[in-house]
């Protein structure tokens, strides 16, 4: 019997699917496991590997499409001795037609009866043959269902009506272009590419009316250019996170310049161990231990609920700069790891993101984040907190500065914190007392150690 591999669950809260490469053609092999799809998600870039092995009969999707979850990949081609129920239904519509083409001297009904009939006969349920082994009346979860049909009549070969009801399309909808508007596949597949597209290109998250935009073509050329799913994704979850969280941002700056000895001291130690001692990944340490020891600001807001989530566990979201945009993969349980070890993960996470590798067990749960723009330029800016987060901690480019210490003037390393903060669950005092005890612990690394 001839298999199908659709689109499996990829994970939770997954809303956009594109195909990046198809992996496997019409008359090759493939093998389970073999990785089949390369595709796009809001999340990361992903390969798809098979869970059927055979020789590949037809491909269904195609590189740039949109698809969904249990939508219809590829087929294999029918083993020897099998019954493929869509071959089948194939060949009995090519017989019928067949019958119809040498009947056509004989008196035949009007083609509404015809249809009619036609609509009639394929609404019974067909009876199983004496060996068929008993329909299970359980629905089939993996299976999209079609929306409900308007009762509309659409000639389509069985096989036509079967695609359709898999990947969750109603026929009534759909434009036929064969004789006397028959549908085919390819309509489905292209009423399906349609949909898609309306929804992708649909009103973003967190906005009632996005104003038309001016003709710019009114004062020279322009070009237009597809944003990939990841920057879509992106400007959506910030259009989301600014609209639902009442932002405040404050500022200040920590004296780094006993830190960055110590940094200096040990960063060959953590070249050892697979990873680089930056400063920007000592103060990630210090925001764990500081998340700890100030658990509303690893929390969430259940505003439906009027409740605030507490969470056990302090997942570090580290913003990555890509060439596709920015993501942020979360570092685990960041609060019971090493300086060592957080600079080796940091790393790596970092690499995977650059190099399209990263998973999406990865880059999800994060309860707090950290972006740094220390490496490129700037001091002070306003990082949007990352919705359903609470917090999100800026860090800055450090500078030397003249500082005075005991009445002298001295140059210092400073280095400029932003702290952003969903007002409903923190008060100003308490964003403040959060970022002046980050900054205290930057400045005299003993505190980690005193606090516990």
């Amino acid at each position: 019997m001839a298999q199908e591999f659709k689109l499996p669950e990829l994970g939770e809260n997954i809303d956009s699917i594109q195909v990046v490469q198809v992996m496997v053609s019409a008359g090759g092999t493939v093998e389970v496991d073999q990785p089949v799809l390369e595709l796009e998600t809001d999340k990361a870039t992903i390969e798809v590997p098979s869970t059927v092995a055979g020789t590949v009969a037809a491909v269904h999707v195609n590189a740039g499409d949109a698809i969904e979850t249990g939508q219809l990949i590829f087929s294999l081609a029918e083993s020897s001795g099998g019954d493929d129920g869509d071959e089948s239904s194939e060949t009995a519509e090519a017989e019928t037609e067949e019958s119809a083409t040498s009947q056509k001297e004989a008196p035949a009904p009007s083609a509404e009866k015809q249809e009619e009939a036609a609509e009639q006969s394929s609404s019974k349920p067909a009876a199983p043959p004496k060996d068929a082994p008993p329909v299970s009346e359980k629905p089939d979860s993996s299976v999209v269902k079609a929306p409900a049909s308007s009762g509309k009549k659409v000639p389509a070969a069985p096989a036509v009506r079967r695609f359709a009801r898999e990947i969750g399309v109603d026929l009534s909808e759909v434009s036929g272009t064969g004789p006397h508007g028959r549908v085919s596949k390819d309509d489905v597949k292209a009423y399906s590419r349609k949909l898609n597209a309306e929804r992708s290109a649909g009103p973003v998250p967190g906005i009632a009316h996005v104003p038309e935009l001016p003709d710019f073509t009114r004062w020279g050329e322009v070009e237009r250019k597809k944003m990939s799913v990841i920057r879509t994704k992106t400007a959506e979850h910030m259009t989301l996170s600014w609209s639902q969280v009442p932002h405040v941002t404050i500022y200040d700056k920590a004296d780094i310049s006993e830190l960055e000895v110590l940094r200096k001291k040990y960063a060959p130690l953590a070249e050892k161990e697979g990873g680089k001692l930056t400063m920007a990944v000592m103060v990630c340490k210090i925001v764990a231990h500081a998340l700890r020891r100030f658990p509303i600001f690893n929390s969430s807001a259940d505003i439906a609920s009027r409740e605030i989530i507490y969470k056990s566990f302090i997942n570090l979201g580290i913003a990555v700069n890509t060439p596709r945009g920015l993501m942020v993969p979360a570092v685990r349980d960041a609060d019971k790891k090493n300086m060592l070890h957080l600079a080796k993960e940091i790393q790596e996470l970092a690499a995977k993101c650059r190099e399209g590798k990263i998973t999406l067990e990865e880059i999800e749960g994060s309860t707090f984040t950290v972006t740094n723009l220390g490496r490129i330029c700037g001091e002070y800016f306003t990082p949007i907190v990352n919705y359903p987060e609470v917090a999100i901690l800026g860090v800055g480019r450090a500078a030397e500065e003249a500082r005075v210490i005991d009445g002298e003037v001295v140059a210092r390393t400073m280095l400029p914190l932003s702290l952003s903060f969903d007002h409903r669950v923190i008060d100003g005092a308490d964003g403040a007392i959060f970022l002046g005890w980050i900054r205290d612990a930057i400045q005299e690394p003993l505190v980690l150690a005193l606090d516990g």
